[in-house]
């Protein structure tokens, strides 16, 4: 793949959950498109192998705790020098309501949105001295909608997706990016595990990683925010936002189906 920004040739790029799916597909990109690029991912294993696929360095371990993302982040500075983009793109998608285990809840918190969290706190000093810096959230479409059959997974990318927001809000001025990448169903592991909700909602149109990783090349070429694999996701969106009655009805109207089933 071809660049399409000459500023990704060089940069220090640390791509997270980058194992595997949109992670492993957004490693290769970036790699094509000259970034010398850090792997990281709980699978030691399949993080070496995107790795030496890329040329990159693997950076095996936790993305979302306190500790594992200080460790990523000062592994990935030394060898890197300085991290100029960071994907934050682990996440976890547990299933379930209310009725969904306190653990399910915590981890979808800690990985989905308290991971972004605490990279951009590590990041954010040397972005701002510097006057550059760029941050990539793997948001999903769940985050601007929702996702029936997943309530932690919906309410914590809503989260992530405030979150990217915020720190666009605040900190554009001065020199910082921030984009939200936002696909529906991508062709992944994670989409195999979410049920019957996510054959009816996702899977007919799913598409594949390396379309959502062309897609988050061209949007951070671009400048965007949103970030939209799914086009159709932006017509949704705003339907959510100027006519939500009419558009819950609509999911509601879903749920009732999947249950049918």
């Amino acid at each position: 793949m071809s660049s399409p920004d000459p500023g990704f040739a060089g940069a220090g790029a640390v791509v997270t959950g980058a194992g595997r799916g949109i992670g492993a597909a957004l490693a290769r990109a970036l790699a094509a498109a000259g970034a010398r690029v850090v792997v990281n991912d709980l699978d030691a294993d399949a993080a070496r192998a995107v790795a030496a696929e890329t040329g990159g360095y693997a950076v095996p371990g936790d993305a979302a705790s306190e500790d594992g993302v200080a460790a990523l982040i000062d592994t990935a500075r030394a060898r890197l020098g300085a991290v100029d983009l960071y994907c934050a793109n682990a996440g976890v998608a547990t299933t379930g309501g209310p009725d969904a285990a306190p653990d399910a809840w915590e981890l979808a918190w800690q990985v989905n949105v308290l991971g972004h969290v605490r990279a951009s706190r590590l990041l954010l000093p040397d972005w701002l001295e510097r006057g550059t810096g760029r941050f990539l959230a793997t948001v999903s479409a769940a985050g601007l909608l929702t996702m029936l059959g997943s309530a932690p997974y919906a309410v914590t990318k809503h989260g992530a997706l405030a979150y990217a927001e915020w720190l666009s809000a605040t900190y554009r001025h001065r020199g910082v990016r921030v984009h939200a990448l936002c696909p529906q169903g991508v062709r992944t592991r994670m989409l195999d595990g979410t049920g019957v909700h996510g054959q009816v909602l996702l899977a007919p149109t799913a598409v594949e990683p390396e379309e959502v990783a062309a897609s988050a090349l061209r949007g951070m070429a671009a400048d965007e925010f949103l970030i939209l694999p799914h086009p159709e996701t932006a017509g949704h969106y705003a339907a959510r936002a100027t006519a939500p009655d009419r558009w819950l009805r609509g999911m509601n109207r879903l749920q009732r189906q999947i249950e049918a089933r």
